[in-house]
């Protein structure tokens, strides 16, 4: 099996990017959700909480701060990313090395990346 073209690396490594920066969306509103159920649960002196519910919900706070710490060096990487590939979806039209299937991966890797950094 041939080794991936720089091309196919460039597409993967956006498409693994983009995907990750959605995970990081998922995981913070789940815990935006905890923290939210934290709070309610303690102002309303819930019987079902245990004595160390102030120091969970802080854990949680400082959980969510770091998850959203990732985003600004995420995004960074992102279009550090897009520009990579826009490079090699250039050298791959002039030279003509890349297969059509290739390229049509490569081009909707570049518009998720390109989406992905214009709306931050």
């Amino acid at each position: 099996m041939a080794p991936p073209s720089a091309l196919n690396i460039a597409t993967q490594s956006v498409n693994r990017l983009v995907r990750e920066e959605s995970y990081y969306h998922k995981e913070q509103t789940s815990q935006e959700a905890c923290i939210k159920k934290l709070q309610d649960e303690i102002a309303a002196n819930s019987p079902e909480l245990d004595s160390n519910a102030p120091y969970v919900l802080k854990q949680e706070q400082t959980a969510l701060e770091e998850t959203k710490a990732v985003f600004g060096p995420l995004i960074n990487r992102i279009a550090g990313a897009v520009q990579k590939l826009e490079e090699q979806i250039a050298i791959s039209e002039s030279e003509g090395s890349a297969s059509e299937e290739d390229l049509k991966k490569a081009k909707e890797a570049l518009e998720n990346g390109k989406k992905l950094t214009e709306s931050v």
